[in-house]
């Protein structure tokens, strides 16, 4: 046998293994440490693939893969570690991370990896369908633009900064000055929506207690019933926490892509940039401003990303995204809040000064924005609230320059009553949401200066007993509002006379 054939045969051997289906790669593991594997012999893994790791006892642990290198692949593990060796087996599976999804999830409380973990059974897998954690967000085309509100039942944002269905808005402030008070009544408040979303709580890096006691108080509220809570908790492994984000919004395009809304809390996207810190630095990826790696943008961009509303023609369905970023001493201009700014469509800035002064919710006005602006309000909120953050912005302005003098003119006088007013207004409790029929009832009535003759300390008494009068003994002038989302000039008419008569006769009698 000649050379030329030698080299034949043997070529067409390794032909047949390299064809082979039932051909596995498998890998040993070099390096263990806090939740990250160095793995060598995996030449053919993939960006983002499973692997899978055998423990001690011939249990399967699985990972993912985040570095290639040249001769070895870094992987987190999803999963106690601590059961892993140096020279354990490691397997590609050629599947890219992806989770199980269905309907069953609403109600349920889910772990990093959406595993169900509030002990009332597993979802079967046949009801489930597999979605992958990272997704190209959709394209331009298959796209509309923002146009349907999606109330909070909070007077100050609804107003002033109103949210749209397929929305990015930002909540961001220190820490206790009322950011998830915020998202959990936004969640709450869809109960009462006609088209009820989806909603989904992301909880990343939080104590379980208080994941804990939001889950029981959603259960009280009745908003588990179309509430899916994601718990990466501070207890679980960094690479958990890294993966919720990701997991709760694949489960929103599940819903997105049957054509439903869904409305998604990132609480907190700082905790998510830590953690993914954590991992990139043990993964020896060069640090950059912060310690933070490079990518930390594009981390928070792909994610965000895929929120929005889809065009009729691809199902109409929506993601509303509210990311939640926590800030140090109010320093909005850091890196990761400004990172997360540009990404978002506006955002909602608590102030820690205005919450320990008794303001709530402590959201600064001036700071605050909503891009999408008054696409994202019905018409009645529209002609209550236009010229609500104008007068509230000159009231600060004037009250501020007020402190120097006491000879104001008439004007001042009006304009400084008129935002004291409007500022006590908007005071709101936590759990005490509203519906924008009632909003833009007494928003009317404060903005029209029917509330004049009311003593700026009994205004939020006021509200209430006007609010009640208005369901006993007029409930179709807010059907009205409700149903048509207007405020016709016979619904303002009529508005007038019944604050006239409420003024006159019912309040303080």
């Amino acid at each position: 046998m000649n050379k030329n054939t030698i080299i034949e045969e043997l070529k067409k051997e390794i032909s047949d293994i390299t064809n082979d289906p039932a051909l596995e790669y498998v890998g040993e593991v070099v390096k263990i440490s806090d939740g990250v594997a160095i793995v060598s012999g995996l030449s053919k893994a993939k960006y983002s693939e499973m692997l899978e790791f055998t423990d001690m006892d011939g249990q399967k642990i699985f990972g993912l893969a985040l570095n290639l290198e040249e001769d070895s692949v870094g992987a987190i593990i999803l999963g106690n570690d601590l059961r892993l060796r140096e020279g354990s087996k490691v397997r590609s599976t050629g599947r890219i991370l992806s989770i199980p999804v269905s309907e069953e999830l609403i109600g349920r409380v889910v772990n990093g990896l959406g595993e169900i973990k509030d002990g009332k059974g597993p979802i079967e897998e046949s009801k489930s369908k597999f979605y992958p954690l990272e997704k190209i967000a959709p394209g331009v085309i298959t796209r509309q633009g923002v146009s349907v509100p999606l109330h909070t039942g909070i007077k100050a944002i609804d107003a002033m900064i109103p949210i749209g269905r397929g929305q990015r808005e930002l909540i961001i402030g220190d820490r206790q000055t009322g950011k998830t008070a915020i998202a959990i009544d936004t969640i709450i408040h869809q109960g009462k929506e006609k088209n009820i979303p989806i909603c989904i709580y992301v909880a990343i890096g939080q104590k379980e207690s208080k994941v804990a006691q939001i889950v029981e108080k959603l259960k009280k509220m009745g908003a588990m019933d179309y509430t899916i809570v994601v718990s990466a908790s501070a207890s679980d492994p960094a690479s958990l926490q890294y993966l919720a984000p990701f997991t709760g919004c694949a489960i929103a395009e599940f819903f997105m892509d049957q054509g439903k809304d869904a409305l998604i809390v990132y609480d907190d996207l700082s905790k998510h940039a830590w953690a993914y810190r954590q991992i990139s630095l043990l993964l020896k990826r060069p640090p950059g401003r912060e310690a933070y790696p490079g990518d930390v943008f594009y981390l928070h961009s792909r994610l965000l990303e895929r929120a929005g509303r889809l065009s009729k023609e691809y199902g109409g369905g929506s993601i509303t995204a509210l990311p939640v970023i926590e800030t140090q001493a109010g320093d909005i201009s850091a890196y990761i809040p400004t990172n997360v700014i540009s990404i978002t469509d506006g955002q909602i800035f608590l102030e820690s000064d205005l919450f320990n002064s008794g303001l709530r919710p402590a959201i600064n006005v001036g700071l605050s924005v909503s891009r999408v602006g008054s696409s994202a309000q019905t018409k009645a909120m529209k002609k209550v609230a236009g010229r609500m953050k104008l007068d509230l912005a000159q009231f600060r302005s004037l009250a501020a320059f007020a402190q120097f003098g006491s000879d104001l003119d008439p004007a001042t006088k009006k304009q400084l009553e008129l935002g004291s007013r409007l500022t006590e207004l908007l005071k709101q409790l936590q759990y005490e949401d509203q519906s924008f029929n009632e909003i833009a009832a007494i928003i009317f009535a404060a903005a029209n200066g029917l509330l004049n003759e009311i003593p700026v300390a009994d205004i939020r008494k006021y509200e209430k007993k006007f609010l009640a009068f208005l369901k006993e003994r007029h409930p179709k002038v807010l059907e009205t509002i409700f149903e048509t989302a207007d405020l016709s000039d016979e619904t303002q008419a009529k508005l007038r006379e019944i604050v006239a008569d409420f003024n006159t006769n019912y309040w303080n009698k």
